[in-house]
């Protein structure tokens, strides 16, 4: 008589106590995720954790994911998205048509021409080689700054005016050790040193420096056509004239440095100014006109309407308390990059997250880098953002957002890494 193949029984008996295993896992890890999201720090105040497994789109865990938070600098991730649909490699660094024996060019919002960490002369190269050049300024319906941002902070690094064509970040760099130096040259007999705490009149092109200043400071300076027109010449060492029109014909693109180096920078140091020119850069590709709101709309029109809550979006930045999303919609937005991008190229661009902070380093010296995260702070919020890769070797996507709490924000940092770590430890 035949022995009955007992394999099979062996196997469904194996498979339940591994299923009951891990259910009861999954559920002692929420119990410990609830507790500690009930802890003090998080009390009075709005809190929304949504964490999703990246492989399988299994929800993970989640309190408060269908909730508006304010985002502040979570919404460069946004921004990045919509660079990698609209955007191509190399960043479009202005237009051209010939007409007669004259170069017409317009900026395409490209913000690396001769900005202070770029450096990038692609440009200038290349219209120093031209014959006449003609500049036309007009083809944009933007203001100088985005709704909802905060009008004291004109004269701060983080909030440069936004512009079509813009030369040196659109800021002064001032350092003052040993004599002045100053970049552009041009504002060198615009700067005095004086003891005060505003670096540039409201309305005016005047800079401050205190006499014992030792850091390098770069001060936002007001843009306009003229000034444009100057600092361009100068940097061409010849004349440009400013058109008040565009000759009709096929438009030609001059392409600068890789966009990559831009999202990375953006996102690592939480640039501003990288992330409201790359927005209106993105215009440039959906319209001859520059605008932010082009932008917004097309992504809201097309890659971002299956989102289950639509934002309110308003600017590249996050500067904006106008801003409006939810944990859900950053991890869906995560996964549609997680999805469209290798691995490789994705965490080279997203920036690491340690217990404090972004780092250049990782901090913890008794666990391997787990954390690529945008994290996004302004008074009273603090959010996170981005990628865990647990212990076991799983991705997880997760969004942390934190609204209208009174403690020190490094309190909510050190709870949220706690909560984080025990997502890369146990799951």
């Amino acid at each position: 008589m035949r022995k009955p193949n007992r394999k099979p029984l062996i196997f469904l008996i194996f498979k339940a106590l591994t299923l009951a295993f891990l259910v009861t896992g999954c559920s002692s890890l929420k119990r410990t995720l609830n507790q500690q999201m009930d802890h003090a720090s998080f009390q009075h105040s709005l809190r929304g954790l949504v964490v999703v497994d990246a492989n399988t789109g299994e929800e993970i865990y989640t309190v408060n994911g269908d909730i508006y938070f304010t985002p502040a600098s979570n919404t460069k991730i946004v921004t990045f998205y919509t660079g990698l649909q609209l955007l191509p490699k190399n960043i479009p660094s202005f237009r051209y048509v010939v007409a007669n024996d004259t170069v017409f060019f317009e900026g395409s919002g490209d913000p690396t021409w001769l900005h202070p960490f770029f450096k990038d002369s692609t440009a200038i190269r290349w219209l120093q080689k031209q014959g006449n050049l003609a500049l036309f300024t007009k083809n944009h319906q933007e203001d100088r700054y985005g709704p909802g941002w905060a009008w004291e902070d004109y004269d701060t690094y983080f909030s440069p005016e936004k512009s079509t064509l813009p030369l040196y970040g659109n800021v002064v760099t001032v350092f003052n050790n040993e004599g002045l130096e100053v970049s552009p040259a041009n504002f060198k007999n615009h700067i005095t040193l004086k003891d005060t705490t505003i670096h540039r009149e409201e309305f005016h092109n005047r800079f401050y420096i205190s006499p014992t200043e030792q850091d390098t400071l770069e001060i936002p300076f007001m843009t306009s056509d003229t000034l444009t027109k100057e600092l361009l010449e100068s940097a061409l060492g010849r004349k440009i004239t400013l058109s008040d029109h565009f000759p009709e014909g096929k438009k030609q693109v001059i392409y600068g440095v890789e966009t990559d180096s831009i999202y990375k920078r953006m996102l690592f140091a939480s640039d501003n100014f990288l992330a409201e020119q790359l927005l209106l850069a993105a215009s440039a590709m959906v319209s001859d006109t520059l605008s932010t709101q082009k932008a917004i709309d097309y992504m809201l029109d097309n890659d971002l309407k299956d989102l289950a809550q639509q934002p309110r979006w308003v600017d590249g930045s996050g500067l904006s308390r106008y801003n409006l999303f939810t944990p859900r919609s950053f991890v869906h937005i995560l996964q549609k990059m997680h999805n469209q991008l290798p691995e490789e190229r994705l965490f080279a661009i997203f920036p690491m997250w340690g217990p404090d902070h972004t780092v250049e380093k990782w901090e913890d010296p008794t666990t391997e880098p787990f954390l690529f995260a945008k994290s996004g702070s302004m008074g009273n919020n603090y959010n996170l953002s981005g990628y865990l890769k647990t212990k076991s070797g799983k991705l997880l996507i997760f969004s942390f957002m934190n609204n209208h709490f009174k403690v020190p924000s490094q309190v909510i940092r050190d709870n949220m890494y706690t909560i984080l770590k025990d997502l890369y430890e146990h799951y």
